[in-house]
């Protein structure tokens, strides 16, 4: 797991540590010390914590004009005993959605399990985006962890999508594709 790095091919047009809006403006991050674990092995230094200690996440690429984000996640998300979302939502979310941000893509193709719990955030996070047209989508999501996903019925909440070429889009070009994408299934 330590191999796996944040996509990093739209640094050039987005840096959350240089964006003074972001939650993690002025973070800096080591390229050689590997501190955070997920199943106790280690991740790249690159992730970014949030609050969780089986989740990390890195915010890709903001787009304030346009009022979506990009986030790339690793790990477990686990509500019942680390109440993930929780973390996610007040330490990252809510600072978002205050500066605009109402379109979320999560990139959860390295997310390896989900284990649930009740579905007040998740609720919670929906009607904070409603009233902008808003919403949450998770891309690539590996077949277990969306089966535990739907059974949980988060995916009222959370679109489950695919975009197995997501990479080979620049950011606004891959976000007009999952908008597009939402827009047909409303």
């Amino acid at each position: 797991m330590h191999e796996i790095e944040p996509y990093y091919n739209w640094l050039h047009l987005y840096n959350a540590e240089e964006d003074e809006q972001s939650p993690f403006y002025g973070v800096e991050h080591s390229e050689f010390e590997y501190s955070n674990t997920v199943y106790n092995y280690y991740i790249h230094p690159q992730w970014d914590e949030f609050g969780s200690r089986t989740l990390y996440m890195k915010v890709l690429f903001v787009d304030y004009e346009l009022n979506y984000a990009i986030i790339e996640m690793i790990g477990e998300w686990n509500d019942a005993v680390e109440n993930d979302i929780m973390q996610l939502k007040r330490s990252v979310i809510d600072l978002m959605i205050a500066k605009g941000i109402y379109k979320f893509i999560l990139i959860t193709e390295n997310v390896l399990n989900f284990h649930s719990s009740d579905t007040d955030y998740y609720e919670e996070w929906h009607e904070d985006l409603a009233d902008n047209g808003g919403w949450v989508v998770a891309i690539n999501m590996p077949e277990q962890t969306q089966y535990d996903f739907v059974r949980s019925h988060i995916d009222r909440y959370i679109k489950l999508l695919e975009s197995p070429n997501w990479r080979t889009y620049q950011p606004d070009v891959f976000f007009q594709f999952i908008d597009n994408q939402m827009l047909r299934l409303d």
